[in-house]
């Protein structure tokens, strides 16, 4: 009967251990035994976790033992070392020792040992102590991990990294409505056909198409903010099943003070430790608001992208800044890349808001196993959306520039302004004009005049395009407002 053997230290790798056994892990590694095996297990994207991730997960190890010490749980000179080392985390100085697939064992768990193990040796160093040492002082489960429990300070994380990167998402909405906003206030008078069903529509004006834009990306701006509400309640103390089993009775509300302290941010103690744990609603509801998002972004990039075709034998109603060549066997041709990459970016989001649905209603009885791909998608939807709207505005928005010409000749052909007429000779004869007036290659004008409905002076009054977009009726005395 074969034996295995044990694995064995060389210039290259040191041997740590855990409850499984020894394992060899790179000899400068700050990670041990857990994150080794979570390497090896789990080879499956190639990616990493989003640095945010490890900051939330960091900046709640930090707290918590701080918070530990200050019971009287936790030795003063192993808390400062941690809290030392959890700072670093924290700036960013270990980002390349976080090294676990988002694709990984449920809950959270790979996550949460690396994270305590770099700490941890990286505590052992501040303190002196070679990471080799089988006597280190600081432990990654008894210290780094005092009073927690992966399936509370996942959530955690969760929650503080998407509130902690959430004023970044905000203000690049913010900037990319206000730049929709400035084209609409600039174009207000420059009069085009609207359209319905992509077919000839009443008049409207440029300005209020880039207006409507800018209220669309507000809005999404506003219900981001609303499902983020949410994320402040904070289930860190229930430990492993919302219990708060292993964790001091003044745990709970000291870390969300702590925590709220060390991020600047508003935060709450959740009012039920079990449903907190149990339930991804909150994680879900902020992910259907990003989805949103998508959903109203990627309309409008589809809007600009059909309102830029051509521009020969397209609408060429706004031109894009040309931002590179469009194509390799095509010269001169120019594409609208930021409306496309924008698209892109939509559809990933969607996507991930898919998969977050789905690993959101599959949580059992005390715990939901899939917050890592939870919490890889939001985080990831959320730094997305923050480069992919300032991009557009910065790209493309800011430098757009309205072919009024164009729209006012496709207006000019446009039938549909007989819709005006419609209190004046009714809504048969106008269909009558319309017909004749596409039919013929005619004006509105021409056909209205031609057939004895009004005269010229009349239809001159009552065909005024701009007028029209103002909306009212535009009979009487030049018409109504608005």
């Amino acid at each position: 009967m074969a034996t295995s053997v044990p694995p064995a230290a060389s210039a290259e790798h040191r041997i740590e251990r855990d409850s499984l056994g020894e394992v060899r892990v790179p000899r400068h590694a700050l990670w041990g035994a857990q994150t080794q095996r979570a390497i090896e297990n789990f080879p499956i994207s190639g990616l990493k976790p989003m640095p945010v991730y490890v900051r939330a997960q960091a900046t709640i190890k930090r707290a918590a033992a701080e918070v530990n010490r200050d019971l009287g749980l936790l030795e003063p000179k192993l808390a400062a070392a941690i809290l030392q080392a959890a700072d670093e985390v924290i700036a960013g100085k270990w980002d390349d020792q976080f090294v676990v697939d988002p694709f990984q064992a449920g809950a959270g768990t790979s996550h949460n040992m690396n994270c305590n193990e770099v700490i941890a040796n990286r505590a052992n160093q501040i303190l002196g102590c070679s990471i080799e040492d089988p006597k280190k002082p600081v432990d990654p489960n008894d210290h780094v991990n005092m009073a927690q429990s992966t399936n509370d300070t996942i959530p955690t994380a969760i929650r503080l990294g998407c509130l902690l990167r959430l004023h970044e998402l905000t203000s690049a909405l913010d900037k990319l409505a206000e730049a929709f906003r400035r084209k609409g206030a600039a174009w207000k008078e420059h009069v085009k056909s609207g359209r319905t069903h992509l077919q000839d529509a009443v008049p409207v004006t440029l300005g209020q198409e880039f207006h409507g834009y800018a209220t669309s990306i507000a809005r999404s701006r506003d219900k981001i903010v609303l499902a983020a509400d949410g994320l402040r309640r904070l289930g860190i103390g229930g430990t492993a099943t919302g219990s708060g089993l292993n964790a001091h009775p003044e745990y709970h509300a000291r870390m969300v003070r702590k925590l709220g302290d060390l991020t600047g941010l508003e935060l709450r103690g959740a009012e039920d430790l079990f449903e907190c744990m149990q339930s991804m609603g909150d994680a879900v509801f902020f992910s259907a608001a990003l989805r949103n998002l998508a959903v109203d972004l990627g309309r409008i990039a589809n809007d600009l992208r059909l309102l830029a075709s051509g521009p020969t034998t397209g609408f060429d109603e706004i031109r894009l800044p040309a931002t590179q060549p469009g194509s390799s066997i095509m010269p001169g041709k120019v594409n609208p890349v930021m409306a496309e990459m924008t698209n892109m970016v939509c559809y990933h989001v969607i996507g991930n808001d898919a998969c977050v649905q789905q690993a959101g209603q599959a949580g059992q009885l005390e715990l939901n196993v899939m917050m890592p791909v939870i919490a890889y998608n939001l985080f990831q939807s959320m730094h997305l959306f923050i480069h992919c709207c300032e991009t557009l505005r910065s790209r493309c928005i800011e430098g757009l520039e309205p072919q009024p010409q164009k729209a006012w000749g496709w207006l000019a052909r446009n039938p549909i302004l007989v819709t005006a007429l419609n209190p004046v000779i009714g809504y048969q004869k106008g269909a009558e004009v319309a017909k004749t007036a596409l039919k013929e290659g005619k004006t509105i004008r021409e056909v209205v005049v031609e057939k004895g409905y009004l005269t010229a002076a009349e239809a001159d009054r009552l065909l005024d395009a701009r007028q029209m977009a103002r909306g009212g009726i535009v009979t009487g005395g030049g018409g109504g407002g608005g």
